[in-house]
């Protein structure tokens, strides 16, 4: 008789608790057996709690870290389960494993050298400006921010900066200098904000946003903290303007449709439009009922160029009166001394609908006036007259 025969299931439940323990623990060779302080993990967000939530850290420890560490500056969670993090171990003991999201104030350490090893934040206050930067404070010692590191935009005035507290990176450090930067941290911030941002939002979305700065070419809008987005000059408005000040100023909030959101050498680039957020907006979907061919509108000249006048008929709407309509219109001279802003009278002689296009024309100057430059025939000297109250149907005296 056999073992099997013998001994049953017991040998087959024997191989099966083998073969278990086999792949468990071929399961824990791709897992660390153990984490330090100061190091950097990228883990998944496996729970989120009213005060602590739970990161796992590549080994058979979850770590714990603290709900407000990923909240956003509304007290909002940012993150959900499942989301991948950034992570600092800032305490490992006891079977316990402390983590803190990488660049936030709970990632600090009492240390200079640790930090500086860590990468981990650390709160220095401006003290003055020097030559090329700025001396900063950290915990009794003396640092160096240069003035292309303080903040993410280029700065030129560094009075705003004295007397106040902020987070710095230390870039180098040795024995006589240590030297910080606060850009470099806010790029950090920046880019995990974005990483967010592209998350839950697409192309399409309507969102509100504030102006945070206006250029020649368009304006600026915060969508959400270290987020912006740019309105081109073409996108603010359906009318012509000439600069964003004629339509948005700074601090102003401003709802705005997502156009494009690409990386540009690694930089995230987001194009919006005012102009389009307001669904079917456009001013052009009623010109052919509220401007038919023919009628005689009041407006107001937009641009003047030796063709003729660009001339804004309606608000996003406008046409061309080009020169060739009144150069020889019998009051032709007062097209002629046009200029911008001046009110015109102008008659719509055609619309081109796909092309976004009107031609304008002056008002009557389709009426029939070709007897106006007649020639007379050979024979009586009244022919010509006589033919013209003939098709008006009036007779000459006899």
């Amino acid at each position: 008789m056999s073992k099997k025969d013998i001994f049953g299931d017991d040998i087959e439940e024997t191989k099966d608790m083998a073969s278990f323990e086999e792949l468990f623990a071929q399961s824990e060779q791709g897992l660390k057996t153990r984490v330090s302080v100061g190091d950097q993990i990228r883990g998944e967000i496996l729970s989120i709690g009213k005060e602590e939530s739970f990161v796992s850290t590549g080994t058979p420890v979850d770590g714990l870290i603290f709900t407000k560490d990923l909240m956003d500056e509304n007290k909002e969670v940012k993150y959900h389960v499942g989301d991948m993090i950034d992570v600092v171990v800032i305490s490992a003991k006891g079977g316990e494993i402390r983590l803190a999201k990488k660049g936030s104030k709970n990632a600090s350490t009492d240390s200079l050298e640790d930090a500086f090893d860590m990468e981990l934040p650390v709160t220095g206050t401006v003290m003055e400006a020097v030559n090329g930067g700025l001396r900063v404070n950290i915990q009794g010692k003396t640092a160096f921010c240069p003035i292309s590191q303080i903040d993410s935009k280029f700065v030129q005035d560094t009075a705003e900066y004295i007397g106040r507290k902020f987070d710095f990176l230390i870039t180098q450090m040795d024995k006589r200098n240590m030297v910080v930067s606060r850009r470099k941290l806010l790029d950090l911030q920046k880019a995990e904000n974005e990483g967010v941002f592209m998350e839950k939002r697409k192309v399409g979305d309507i969102l509100e946003g504030r102006i945070t700065r206006l250029e020649k070419f368009g304006a600026f809008v915060e969508l959400e903290a270290g987020v912006e987005g740019m309105v081109h000059l073409s996108e603010l408005t359906w009318s012509r303007v000439h600069s964003p000040q004629e339509v948005v100023s700074a601090g102003q909030t401003v709802t705005v449709k997502i156009l494009k959101i690409e990386d540009v050498d690694g930089r995230l680039k987001i194009s919006l439009s005012m102009k389009q957020a307001d669904g079917d907006g456009n001013p052009w979907n009623s010109v052919p009922a509220k401007f038919p061919v023919g009628t005689v509108v009041n407006g107001k000249v937009e641009k003047k160029e030796t063709y003729g006048l660009f001339v804004n008929i309606a608000p996003g709407i406008t046409g061309l009166l080009p020169k060739s309509k009144w150069r020889d219109h019998v009051d032709g001279a007062q097209f002629e001394n046009k200029k911008r802003g001046d009110e015109i009278v102008v008659q719509i002689d055609e619309i081109k609908f796909e092309d976004k296009k009107i031609s304008l024309g002056v008002p009557g100057a389709g009426e029939d006036h070709s007897w106006r430059s007649h020639q007379p025939t050979s024979g009586s000297g009244f022919g010509s007259l006589g033919d013209a109250l003939k098709n008006l149907n009036i007779k000459p005296k006899k």
